[in-house]
């Protein structure tokens, strides 16, 4: 049977980012885990962390873990403390250590390289770079002026990528019932 953690990666992913990147709250921690999915899903496939992202004014934000944030579920709590800092930005301390696990050599590669290329960068920088003209929150709050809107991983890729990765899974969707 073939399992999938989303909710670890999505922790792990989370203590990752605020382990290694300077300034990390909410809207950085969003812009970062968008890039990591959307980035995962143009090369394989398949997202990450398993979020759904939507078009907000500043940028895609995985509504699920917004909501999570101000009312967390235990298993939540048991590994970050989250505060407000200088009344508006949310601070979100791990309390556990990042673990590998289960990350494939891949997505451990492009949560490095993310954190490394946005360490030092602010949420307002990043919000610009989700922003950017013909990637998919743009394609979705601008050009089809559908705000609030979930955009859909395969705006992530071209035509060709799309007809290939649509394949690949149907085949994983066809292992996965084969190996119930």
């Amino acid at each position: 049977m073939l399992i999938e953690h989303n909710r670890q990666k999505l922790i792990n992913a989370i203590i990752y980012f605020v382990t290694h990147t300077k300034s990390c709250g909410k809207i950085k921690l969003f812009k970062l885990l968008y890039f990591l999915d959307f980035e995962h899903y143009s090369r394989t496939g398949r997202s990450v962390t398993g979020l759904d992202y939507f078009a907000w004014p500043k940028g895609p934000v995985p509504t699920k873990l917004f909501n999570e944030l101000k009312n967390p579920c235990e298993d939540f709590n048991q590994v970050f403390e989250i505060s407000v800092k200088n009344n508006f930005m949310l601070n979100i301390k791990p309390l556990s250590e990042f673990s590998a696990d289960y990350f494939s050599k891949r997505e451990l590669k492009l949560l490095a390289q993310l954190a490394n290329e946005f360490k030092n960068s602010y949420a307002n920088e990043m919000i610009e770079a989700t922003h950017l003209e013909n990637l998919p929150w743009h394609e979705i709050y601008e050009k089809r002026k559908l705000k609030q809107q979930q955009i859909p991983y395969e705006l992530a890729l071209n035509k060709a990528e799309l007809e290939q990765i649509n394949k690949n899974v149907n085949e994983h969707i066809e292992f996965k019932e084969n190996y119930r």
